[in-house]
């Protein structure tokens, strides 16, 4: 069976957000591109799990032998859409140790001292390590021109400003994957009640997502213009319905696995394309007539590199035979 035979179309090419798109109109309850069912989708999300810890596990081990590249998940989405959701199931099943998560809230003072990039700068992910923030630099085009925080002169000329500051991170050998879940005002209220409801989600609730939510029009407008000014070749947006939970989860994996692998950046004759099974490595590599003889290397790597195992027979010891002192002779 296929591995993307449930998809009619890959989530990284149904999900991009390009010339057109359309956000008011786009339904927050649909699957683009799924043709399968919740179970199935949750069946998949393990392997594609599988998959991208493969590849983290190949970019850190690039990290540490002095390579450069590194991936940024940057997810950006009003209140209730589920970016802490998506974030622990897009990494969860990843090592943590090669995972730097940051959060962005409001600015801090010494912050606000500097160029609103400052901190954003500050938190890029180093070589080797997969960067996911929660809220981004977009925060300063969205919150910023709804709430009338600075002049319209100010935020406007932000969207160049991001596209060439992003366009020199992917140019450094970073990848990035810009994520944007959206929920409709029925499911954001819904969530939002659940949240007041529910003592164990008490701590998710803040006033403030209140009066958020009596300012929906002017940030679906916000959010309209980030994606017609700021989905770029170098790093599109991903727009992932998540009304169903249970299908946003999927996509987000699958945009950050497939996005990771065909980007320039990413090596992906290194950290992408890799050996299916032992056999097959083995089988090309004999057939390899080219290939140039290899230099003396250790038993183990030897026995390795031509499909053998050292098998130590351990020889069990005789009991002694009643009456005797000793193994009973050999025969």
């Amino acid at each position: 069976m296929a591995r993307n035979d449930l998809w009619s179309r890959a989530p990284r090419k149904a999900l991009r957000a390009g010339p057109g798109f359309d956000l008011a109109s786009f339904d927050r309850a649909s699957t683009p591109g799924w043709q399968g069912d919740k179970r199935a989708a949750e069946t998949r999300l393990l392997s594609t799990g599988a998959r991208m810890s493969e590849l983290q596990e190949r970019l850190y081990a690039h990290g540490r032998t002095g390579g450069t590249r590194s991936v940024l998940l940057l997810m950006q989405g009003m209140d209730t859409a589920g970016k802490g959701g998506l974030i622990r199931h897009v990494v969860g099943m990843v090592d943590p140790q090669g995972v730097a998560l940051r959060s962005f809230g409001a600015p801090t003072p010494e912050e606000r001292r500097h160029h609103y990039l400052w901190r954003i700068r500050n938190a890029l992910p180093r070589p080797g390590y997969i960067g996911v923030f929660d809220r981004s630099h977009y925060e300063d085009v969205l919150v910023v021109r709804v709430a009338g925080l600075v002049p319209q002169e100010v935020w406007e000329k932000r969207y160049d400003e991001i596209n060439a500051f992003e366009a020199k991170v992917v140019a450094s050998g970073t990848t990035i994957v810009k994520v944007m879940p959206v929920v409709s005002p029925e499911e954001q209220a819904a969530r939002l009640r659940e949240r007041i409801v529910r003592p164990d989600k008490h701590w998710k609730y803040n006033p403030g997502d209140i009066d958020v939510r009596e300012q929906w029009g002017a940030y679906q407008e916000a959010y309209q213009a980030v994606l017609d000014r700021t989905s770029t070749d170098v790093a599109p947006w991903y727009v992932i319905p998540a009304d169903r939970k249970w299908y946003a989860r999927r996509p987000s994996r699958s945009c950050c696995c497939g996005r990771w692998r065909t980007s320039p950046s990413s090596g992906r004759h290194r950290t992408s394309t890799h050996r299916s099974s032992s056999a097959a490595w083995r089988r090309r590599a004999r057939s390899d007539s080219t290939a140039a003889p290899r230099e003396p290397c250790t038993r183990y790597e030897h026995l390795r590199a031509h499909g053998r195992r050292r098998v130590h027979r351990v020889r069990r010891r005789r009991r002694p035979a009643p009456g005797t002192h000793g193994p009973t002779p050999r025969r």
